[in-house]
């Protein structure tokens, strides 16, 4: 009977410990995770003839495709699993363009996309830019 207290303090404990190594390696998000909203906005000048084509998806969630008119948005909310593993990633299409890129990607964005957790996406003619205001854009990548 004494092993089996024995084994099942120290198992406690380990599990104890755990969770407080978790939550110093990641002190701004609780253990369920964090909640961030995620937009792509289309933000070409004049494509009212050819719409922007967008399809999202995580290795445990497809968002599907949508095309987008100009000034149209996709959004979405992405929770953070406890592990820092969360990552969404979009193709985009237009006209003979095509391009990648990953959305949402922990760590990347758990600091970047600041304390109201707003990740914004902006595609233009020239590329994508990104903003956690939706006011002062930052060019990350062009789409070549």
């Amino acid at each position: 009977m004494k092993i089996s207290i024995r084994l099942l303090l120290t198992f406690s404990l380990a599990i104890a410990l755990f969770i407080v190594f978790i939550t110093l390696l990641r002190p701004s998000e609780p253990l369920h995770g964090s909640e961030y909203e995620v937009s792509v906005v289309n933000g070409f000048t004049d494509n009212s003839s050819l719409p922007l084509v967008i399809w999202c998806a995580s290795k445990d969630s497809d968002l599907g495709g949508r095309a987008l008119q100009e000034r149209d948005d996709f959004s979405w909310r992405v929770k953070t699993n406890i592990w820092g593993t969360t990552h969404f990633w979009c193709t985009m299409k237009w006209d003979q363009k095509r391009k990648s890129f990953d959305a949402f990607k922990v760590p990347r964005d758990t600091y970047r996309c600041g304390l109201v957790r707003k990740c914004s996406w902006l595609v233009k003619e020239d590329g994508f830019y990104f903003s956690n205001d939706q006011v002062n854009w930052k060019k990350d990548f062009s789409w070549n």
